[in-house]
């Protein structure tokens, strides 16, 4: 036996020795989406990868919802991780040399605020200084149907809040505009940019933008004695910003091939990463579980949220969505991690 396993490749064994500090732990998974199940908690769907497979998949809460028809294919507005597959698309092309972080936005749209100080850099990495065009006049206005053009002039309306570069404010603004460079340079649509590009050479089967108008999808829902159906954001107003539909499995395998090096280079995902510390990269941000750090991408609209998050150390992929949240997502999350690394984790209050 000792000679044996001298034989096995290192690798083989650093492998086995990770899979077995990391017990997966999955009847206490388990126990804590049953827990959220039997209180009417929330609606959702787990999945977990590790080393490039899934693990663990589970839905919970949909049982719950009265009339509603589902099944394994049934997909999650996932909300702004769009963000991290529009970062992925335009990488793609900065590593083709189709375009490049300096290039400006007056390029593009000249007469979008600040076009000639804002790069696509300052775009991806929300230091542009553009806004958030989905509030107008304090409140959400796009739960609508409105045009591209209505939007085009609140942005502008909108202007920017500080020199590009200088700090970071999260904008919607700025992903929308990257979203339409994205088409110029691709020649297509967004919902078939995301199609060819992400989602067959990964064999994401669920996985489709709003432009594509994606079937088997489910609708927000809010907790009042019972679960209600309520009205969302009209997704055909933030397409390349938050319109994505998929499975929470799909979701998980797209964060997993990207680390993969399946989709971009080693090198090109590096610039896509914040420096530790800094929260915010170029479509990557950190997500902190005590001494746990992962990378990914998070997404919320008024009913539906999603979180996908890949810890490079370990080769662990969680994806999380849930159209029915009454637990906060990220103490949902932090009770996942917790229990993954069998940390001794207390189920959150469902108030």
């Amino acid at each position: 036996m000792a000679a044996l396993l001298l034989l096995l490749p290192a690798f083989v064994l650093a492998h086995a020795a990770l899979v077995s500090a990391q017990d997966l732990h999955e009847e206490r998974l388990d126990d804590f989406l049953g827990y959220v199940e039997n209180n009417n908690g929330g609606i959702g769907s787990l999945t977990i990868f590790r080393g490039g497979r899934e693990v663990y998949g589970r839905s919970f809460g949909q049982n719950n919802l009265p009339g509603v028809a589902h099944d394994g294919n049934s997909k999650y507005q996932i909300a702004s991780v769009t963000k991290m597959v529009t970062a992925i698309l335009a990488f793609k092309l900065i590593e083709d040399g189709r375009l490049s972080l300096d290039d400006r936005l007056s390029a593009f749209y000249p007469d979008m605020p600040s076009s000639r100080e804002i790069t696509i850099g300052h775009l991806l990495a929300h230091t542009s200084g553009l806004g958030n065009f989905a509030i107008r006049n304090g409140s959400v206005w796009v739960v609508d149907e409105v045009g591209q053009p209505q939007i085009l002039e609140e942005i502008k309306r909108q202007g920017t809040a500080f020199e590009p570069g200088e700090r970071v404010a999260y904008s919607n603004s700025a992903y929308f505009l990257l979203r339409m460079i994205l088409e110029q340079k691709y020649g297509r649509a967004y919902h078939e940019i995301v199609a060819q590009e992400i989602a067959e050479p990964l064999g994401l089967r669920n996985f489709a933008s709003a432009g594509s108008h994606p079937a088997n999808t489910f609708k927000s829902y809010a907790f009042a004695g019972q679960w209600g159906e309520i009205k969302d954001i009209a997704y055909s107003n933030v397409i390349g910003v938050g319109d994505i539909a998929s499975t929470t499995r799909d979701m998980g395998a797209l964060i997993t091939g990207l680390f993969q090096y399946r989709i971009l280079r080693r090198d090109t995902l590096e610039q896509m990463e914040p420096a530790p510390g800094n929260g915010w990269g170029r479509g990557l941000a950190d997500f902190t579980y005590g001494e746990k750090r992962f990378l990914g991408h998070a997404g919320d609209v008024l009913g539906s949220h999603s979180r996908v998050i890949y810890n490079p150390k370990d080769e662990v992929a969680i994806a999380y969505s849930t159209n029915g949240e009454r637990i906060p997502t990220n103490a949902f999350l932090e009770t996942v991690v917790g229990i993954v690394y069998g940390d001794d984790v207390t189920f959150p209050e469902i108030k």
